[in-house]
């Protein structure tokens, strides 16, 4: 079992910047990505960007590209999100995921992110 806690999330205006942040509890996995998902009112849960814990490879929804960025420490467990230029479209509720590649899947509480215009 992993935990995984965040904070960070806020209410900005557009154009804005906000960094989201998720500890995972210590665990035994070797082999796993962590990552951000969203949803916003009345639509799916969908991807956000992922990061592999152990080559540091990342990707992106396309719709973030140039404006968010994934990054992890080691030390921490933490995998962090850094939210540039901010849109009003980017509101919604942010989670953090963790994916063994063995098929273990974790889900964080999730934190609200609201973009004005």
């Amino acid at each position: 079992q992993v935990q995984l806690v965040e904070s960070g999330g806020g209410l900005v205006q557009a154009g804005g910047s906000l960094r989201l942040s998720c500890a995972a509890s210590e665990h035994t996995f070797s082999s796993y990505n962590m990552g951000w998902f969203r949803q916003a009112p009345g639509k799916e849960r969908e991807f956000v960007a992922t990061i592999n814990w152990s080559v540091g490879s990342t990707s992106y929804r396309d719709s973030v590209k140039g404006r968010f960025a994934i990054s992890r420490d080691n030390a921490k467990n933490a995998v962090y999100l850094q939210m540039n230029s901010l849109k009003p479209e980017d509101t919604a509720v942010y989670y953090c995921n963790f994916r063994s590649l063995g098929g273990s899947n974790y889900w964080g509480q999730g934190t609200q992110v609201t973009v004005s215009s």
